[in-house]
């Protein structure tokens, strides 16, 4: 089935999503399957929790490591299902999540993906011992290939997916610290012919979600995942939760950038001065991402390029100015950069 008919069965009944699995390619397994991978959902191999259920570790008779999303939240089980399979079913990227399979009946409901050994990536950002084992070098990496991802998430299909809620949390990083995005239990896909879409309720996490996803009556664009992704970039800068009020360590990176005491900032931050030049880089990237007006935020692929040093990053202004015009535009250096267009950028396309 063609992804771009996946509305159709949104909200739908039990007989659509079945027929909407069978016409897709992830295998389907049975609850003893299921059990089978996971000795039996042993408290010993649950790896993960969270408003959708719980995940737990397991391994096909292969020998090939899974992880095993059981999706337990009784009101939207049916929609975060259908939005995972619909999303992962035929996507591919190196860096997005695998969906190896599913497991869909009255008794069970859960998604099978590739195992990442070393968790996600905010566990490591958080975790002093786990962050000072990894080079800069490699968190900036991370940040281009986590954008490259959604590159091919916003100009890779007919339609764009919108994947709602990116944040560390759902980077997952591989035995190679390679990141993938996973969780798209609340992606939505968004035809290229409309400028923006309404939303019936909130979406997103709070203190990741752009300012357009929680207010009343706004409309959204893709460009709710570029904020959201400049949210992250300054976990990685700080490799902390960014926190709130008078802690909030955003507006602490945006006053030192104004006052010209971002090296030294950045120093604090435990960034060495080999380091300090992308740090900059990704820092000006982050201003931008989390510019409160939409049409002022890049696009990911112009991110990409940024964050590559293809282009160059322009001033940015004030980012969380709740008042902010709108008129408010790029950098010539951003304006002339055209988004990938959807015919370049196909299904397969690696490039990214």
């Amino acid at each position: 089935m063609d992804m771009k008919n996946h509305s159709r069965y949104e909200g739908g009944s039990s007989e659509f999503v079945e027929k909407f699995l069978h016409e897709l390619g992830p295998k389907s397994y049975s609850f003893e399957d299921l059990q089978r991978f996971t000795s039996n959902f042993a408290t010993s191999n649950k790896i993960g929790s969270g408003g959708y259920g719980e995940v737990y570790k397991g391994q096909f008779p292969s020998g090939i490591q899974v992880a095993v999303k059981v999706l337990t939240k009784v009101d939207v089980v049916e929609e975060t299902f259908m939005a995972e399979v619909s999303t992962m079913g035929k996507a591919y990227h190196r860096s997005l999540i695998k969906l190896y399979g599913y497991c869909f009946n009255i008794n069970m409901k859960a998604l099978v993906y590739e195992y990442m050994e070393n968790g996600s990536l905010d566990k490591i950002l958080y975790d002093s011992l786990l962050s000072s084992s990894i080079k800069w070098e490699k968190l900036y990496d991370i940040a281009i290939e986590t954008a490259k991802g959604l590159v091919y998430l916003h100009d890779g299909w007919d339609e764009r997916i919108i994947h709602y809620d990116i944040k560390a949390g759902n980077v997952l990083l591989d035995k190679n610290l390679s990141p993938k995005i996973t969780d798209f239990g609340l992606a939505k896909f968004m035809k290229r012919e409309l400028n923006d879409i309404s939303l019936s309720r909130t979406r997103g996490t709070q203190g990741y979600n752009a300012p357009e996803t929680w207010m009343p009556a706004s409309r959204v664009t893709y460009k709710c995942d570029v904020y959201s992704f400049g949210m992250m970039l300054f976990e990685v800068i700080g490799k902390r939760n960014n926190g709130v009020g008078e802690s909030w360590f955003p507006e602490q990176v945006w006053k030192n950038f104004k006052n010209g005491q971002l090296d030294e900032f950045l120093q604090d931050c435990g960034i060495t001065e080999k380091d300090r030049e992308k740090a900059k880089i990704l820092s000006r990237v982050a201003f931008w991402c989390a510019q409160y007006t939409a049409k002022i935020r890049p696009s990911m692929s112009d991110v990409v390029m940024m964050l590559e040093n293809k282009i160059p990053v322009g001033m940015p202004p004030y980012p969380f100015q709740f008042g902010q015009s709108a008129g408010s535009s790029m950098p010539p250096s951003l304006q002339a950069i055209p988004e990938v267009d959807s015919n370049v950028a196909s299904a397969t396309d690696e490039r990214y």
